[in-house]
């Protein structure tokens, strides 16, 4: 008897199941999402922002940055370090040797995963001159 009402029981649960349907989980998009905010500050604290701009890579690059489709390929050259945005100085370019500290930072989403990222230049001429070729902090 035990058995005869278990199985009726499973019967009608697997029943009710197909009737109203069994809820998956679905994603919201096909795209892992890419989006941050990108911030040039005075100093070394970010207390003084100078300039920010938003950038968003998936689906498609848009966002308040002057150039984002670029922005979004050099970001995508950095496989998701943004340590690679370092590189060496151009050599052709002469910075003054005094200390007015710029910061960059971003933040946000980078396909999926979570960014948090500062560095922190001697001035702004030694921030242009190691970013440049790179058009993510250009706006």
């Amino acid at each position: 008897m035990r058995r005869h009402i278990a199985a009726v029981s499973a019967a009608t649960l697997l029943g009710l199941a197909c009737a109203t349907g069994v809820a998956q989980a679905k994603p919201a998009s096909l795209y892992a999402p890419s989006a941050m905010v990108l911030t040039v500050a005075q100093g070394e604290d970010q207390a003084t922002v100078v300039r920010a701009s938003t950038l968003s890579c998936a689906p498609t690059a848009q966002g308040t940055h002057p150039d984002p489709q670029a922005a979004c390929a050099d970001l995508a050259a950095t496989a998701g370090s943004l340590d690679t945005l370092l590189a060496a100085p151009d050599s052709n370019r002469a910075c003054p040797m005094h200390y007015d500290p710029v910061t960059v930072t971003a933040d946000g989403v980078w396909q999926g995963k979570r960014i948090a990222w500062k560095h922190t230049f001697s001035n702004a001429c030694t921030m242009s001159a190691t970013l440049n070729g790179n058009s993510v902090f250009a706006f």
